[in-house]
């Protein structure tokens, strides 16, 4: 049977067999000798609809002889009796067929349905790809970026079309990771998805290391996040590491050498372009201090060395087995004195008896880390910029020279006289026993105990600026501590049930019940008045402030929170004959954080799925090989808000006197609100799975409208009848709407050369649609206020029926002949600064990216392997504070920009916030470049070993002209790029990777 194929693909199928031959052609080894060499002629098809395959790479095994099937799927290659043929394809299993005494060999070739298969990680159980009816993205340990990583969620970055991920301080090594999927959900809680690692919610990052993670499976839809119902309206992130397997022992070992350079520098004016003003009369030159000194450059490490080292090891039976791992991690970032050392490990050990009907998993992850936090400090870097560079650092005596200007200070004062360190202890460990009852229904009880300390303490020596003789602290020392304990319990039953009827009714269900209690401990105190820098902050009793009531008064602290959760939940999936799916689920959850009236909600869900490849009239295309089209529908809540809301709880209030003795008085600290109830998302999506030509091409597209409903917020409230004048209350709302591309290809497959492309790309809208009702009003909100000096006001407006991220200030008209700032009034006429009122304002720009995309490209050839990513954001302002304060000369005698004496030097006047200093903020990063190289080794020791260097951040195009245009992007203050900062870096990785 001749196969019909379009044109465009027999050129294609053509020209690659062409250039495949040739490339083999020269590489054929003409003198090798065989006992018997004969023509092999054959035909391959398609095993599902004997259609043949064009393309198919035929070879002799262990030779460098390959042949390819042409357009009508023949084939013709030279072999001896002995060999073995190999025929392997893009799509279809890899298939071996020994030559014997045959001259003809027809194949038929499976398709590899290894993608249909995949199992998925869905919360509270699995379901195969083929099978899931909503929006889950899935991203495997071959996929993650490479490379040393700060966080594990920095292995999916721009891996997860419409998940966020970004870290505002670059690389400092004791910075958080912002998270946000599919926009901005609250106004006041939670916006980050709920990480549960293993089956635990609310799992911790810290107990991640990156050789430990098997996949992250993405919840993205309400119809998949509703399981998890009143913390899932941020979506949900599930983490799977790896456990152990039968089999020999094996040994895992990995490590890698990290450094950071700087990417590019602010451009503030040297000691020589200072002084240059000085001669030009534009400075005193009272402010030419002698030296020449780039404090930028003394406060990076140029040394900056980080290290990771990892082992693990595995083995056991099909009935026990384990996987162990130890991890050290000397992370040091670009700035001096900051750091982060941490290590510990993870075990996992499984194990099935009673005839293979009870099954036990047992998980323990610590870790331990001491972080020096002095050195990120954001506001040092923003001295490098401003402080006088001909100032010195030191007098002559050694001393540090102290600058008394305002927001002016030296930061290498402050290194050498302060402590702020953090010594933080983790740990998480959990049980999950099963019982199979009968086939197909099995019985669960899981549970988990996760728990985090961490003592901090700082001090200032009495050598510091901040505690000098003429100060409050008359030239003694302070000392502060602090203690902070969280620990979460978690148990959870589960019935599941799976069972197919008549070969084509397949029915799976699961019930159970969850409970989580939550408990959040707080201790701190501080002194001063230590006149002796011996003891530092180990003797804070020492601090004379006890005693001395001319010193500021010593403090102290300690709170306590908890709250509980529970849970009844279930969910049914049934398929009809592998074409036709059903998903519903219900969840009833009960939170001690609300209202009286409002305890428990309902969170139900279903999502449809019809895999139309599977129909008859698709059976003639056979360029698709998968399509099926998924809708769901769910309902999620959010209870991530503080403790107590919905309660009246007492506060401190002033002192009075009883026969001359002081007695604490109490009173509401706020207003009872028995209506405290759950902010409550519904989200509706959209999709699309496809895959065609034998699945040489993959993707997904996912369109979704989702609406927030009893938005959470403080509103001001009447007295009477209200003893405070505010009320945390439900009232308004917020919608968001975005699509979802994942498109994934091989251009080329064969023995020796793949390349792969994955490509990700995603649009986010958020509008608030409700601020106000009847009862209580709000005109607007506001977000990030100016720093000083000028009463600058706040950036972000977000008004009812307004997008989130709105830059909300004055329009800028030019300057006028005295350099003075004018703008447009609402009238369109043009005034000064300070003819402007309220009513001048409008929206100005926007600081939300509305376009995300990612480019992975993956080069295998023979044993080198090399990875290109390229990641970018588009449509988005950023609003560049830097060149507001220091672009101006106004900031004189401080140092400031080139640009104040560039192209600012018309201006003439007092900073102002307007789309002046609004850039358009599009880039895209040449975000991680890896080169790696796999040995192959004859002993009977090492089973594989790599060798890589990795690059990252190495190239940005963009036209803004600040330092990095990749700033926050989540939450109600996007696209600010503030006045401090942490220097962002690129940075090389030689890593290694050896299995004995």
């Amino acid at each position: 049977m001749k196969n019909s194929l379009p044109k465009e693909k027999l050129v294609f199928f053509r020209l690659r067999a062409l250039f495949t031959l040739l490339g083999f052609f020269l590489l054929l080894n003409l003198n090798n000798a065989y006992s018997q060499q004969n023509s092999i002629k054959g035909v391959v098809r398609d095993g599902a609809n004997q259609e043949t395959l064009p393309g198919v790479s035929v070879s002799v095994k262990n030779s460098t002889k390959v042949a390819v099937t042409n357009e009508e799927g023949q084939f013709t290659i030279e072999a001896s009796p002995e060999d073995v043929l190999v025929f392997s394809y893009i799509g279809f299993l890899v298939k071996e067929e020994t030559v014997g005494n045959r001259t003809v060999i027809n194949v038929a070739m499976q398709a590899d349905k290894k993608l249909l298969d995949e199992v998925v990680v869905i919360g509270y159980g699995t379901q195969k790809r083929s099978e899931v009816t909503s929006a889950v993205a899935t991203v495997k340990e071959e996929d993650f970026n490479q490379g040393g990583s700060r966080s594990a969620m920095d292995l999916i970055q721009g891996k997860v079309a419409g998940l966020n991920i970004t870290r505002a301080e670059g690389s400092n090594p004791n910075s958080g990771t912002a998270i946000q999927l599919r926009g901005i959900t609250s106004l006041t809680g939670t916006r980050e998805p709920l990480i549960v690692i293993d089956g635990i919610p609310g799992g911790s990052l810290d107990l991640l290391q990156q050789e430990d993670i098997e996949s992250f499976d993405v919840l993205k839809d309400g119809s998949a996040a509703a399981i998890y119902g009143t913390r899932g309206n941020a979506g949900v992130i599930l983490i799977t590491t790896k456990k152990g397997k039968a089999g020999d022992p094996v040994y895992e070992y990995s490590t890698y050498f990290q450094r950071e350079f700087i990417d590019k520098k602010p451009a503030y004016l040297s000691a020589n372009q200072f002084r240059d003003l000085i001669k030009d009369g534009v400075i005193n030159s009272s402010q030419d201090l002698g030296s020449s000194t780039d404090l930028y450059d003394l406060l990076v490490d140029k040394d900056n060395l980080s290290q990771y080292h990892t082992l693990a090891a595995s083995g056991g039976t099909a009935k026990a087995n384990y996987r162990a791992s130890l991890f050290y991690n000397d992370a040091n970032g670009i700035a001096v004195q900051n750091g982060r050392k941490q290590f510990g490990g993870r075990l996992n050990f499984n194990q099935t008896g009673l005839q293979d009907r009870l099954k036990l998993q047992m998980n323990v992850a610590t870790n331990f880390n001491r972080a020096n936090l002095l050195g990120g400090d954001r506001g040092f870097f923003e001295q490098a910029i401003q402080r006088n560079p001909t100032a010195p650092i030191y007098n002559e005596d050694g001393t540090f020279v102290e600058t008394q200007a305002f927001n002016n200070y030296n930061p290498l004062s402050r290194l050498a006289n302060r402590i702020n360190e953090r010594n933080q202890q983790t740990f998480s460990g959990d049980a999950k026993l099963s019982l199979e009852i009968i086939d197909g229904l099995t019985a669960s009880a899981f549970g988990s105990y996760v728990r985090d300390n961490y003592n901090d303490r700082q001090y200032r020596s009495k050598n510091d600026w901040d505690q000098r003789p003429n100060s409050d602290y008359q030239g003694m020392g302070y000392a502060y501590k602090s203690n902070f304990l969280n620990w979460t319990q978690t148990f959870e039953s589960t019935i599941d049930y799976s069972k197919t009827f008549a070969e084509v009714h397949a029915l799976s269900a699961v019930l159970g019940y969850s409970y989580q209690y939550s408990s959040e401990e707080t201790f701190n105190v501080n002194n001063n008045g230590f006149t002796t820098d011996g003891f530092l902050d180990w003797n804070i009793g020492a601090g004379s402030a006890i005693n001395n009531d001319l010193l500021p008064r010593p403090g102290m602290g300690s709170n306590k929170f908890d709250n509980r959760l529970a849970a009844f939940f279930g969910r049914v999936n049934y398929a009809y004959n592998g074409k036709y799916f059903v998903q519903a689920i219900l969840r009833r959850e009960g939170s001690s954080r609300f209202g009286a009236n409002h305890k428990w909600g309902n969170f139900p869900a279903m999502s449809l799925g019809w895999t139309l490849s599977e129909e008859e009239f698709m059976q003639g295309i056979t360029a698709i090989n998968n399509l099926k089209l998924r809708v769901g529908y769910g309902v999620t809540g959010n209870q991530g808000i503080p403790n107590y809301q919905s309660l009246v709880t007492l506060g401190t209030g002033g002192v009075y006197p009883i026969d001359d003795v002081y007695y604490q008085t109490y009173g509401a600290a706020r207003n009872p609100n028995p209506d405290l109830k759950w902010e409550r998302k519904a989200e509706w999506n959209f999709g699309l799975d496809f895959g065609a030509f034998a699945n040489r091409i993959t993707g997904s597209i996912d369109v979704y409208r989702r609406n927030t409903t009893d938005l959470l917020y403080r509103y001001n409230a009447q007295q009477p009848p209200f003893v405070r004048n505010t009320l945390y209350t439900n009232v308004g709302s917020i919608s968001n709407k975005g699509v979802e591309i994942l498109l994934s290809g091989t251009p080329i497959q064969n023995d020796d050369f793949s390349w792969n492309v994955s490509l990700t790309a995603s649009s986010q809208f958020n509008k608030l649609t409700k601020l106000s009702n009847d009862v209580f009003q709000a005109n607007y909100l506001e977000f990030y206020g100016l720093p000083s000096p000028g009463n600058l006001g706040n950036a972000f407006r977000l008004e009812e029926g307004g997008e989130v991220g709105n830059f909300y200030g004055k329009r800028f008209a030019g300057f006028n002949d005295e350099g003075k700032w004018l703008f447009y009034k609402a009238d369109g006429s043009v005034a000064l600064a300070g003819e402007m009122n309220n009513d001048d304002l409008a929206i100005i720009g926007n600081g939300v990216p509305k376009y995300n995309a990612g480019l992975s490209n993956t080069i295998n050839y023979k044993n080198f392997d090399l990875t290109v990513f390229f990641r970018g954001k588009f449509d988005f302002d950023i609003l560049n504070t830097k060149e507001l304060y220091f672009g101006n000369k106004k900031w004189l005698p401080n140092n400031v920009l080139e640009s104040a004496i560039g192209k600012n030097s018309e201006l003439n006047d007092d900073p102002q916030y307007s789309d002046y200093y609004l850039e358009r903020g599009n880039f895209v990063k040449l975000d991680n470049l890896t080169l790696g190289y796999r040995f192959n080794l004859k002993t009977p020791y090492i089973r594989n070993m790599r060798l890589y260097v990795s690059g990252r951040n190495l190239a940005t195009i963009t036209g803004y002209s600040g330092i990095d245009p990749e700033l926050q992007d989540t939450g109600f203050e996007t696209g600010v790029d503030r006045r401090d900062f942490y220097p962002r870096t690129k940075s090389w990785t030689i890593g290694l990777n050896v299995g004995f």
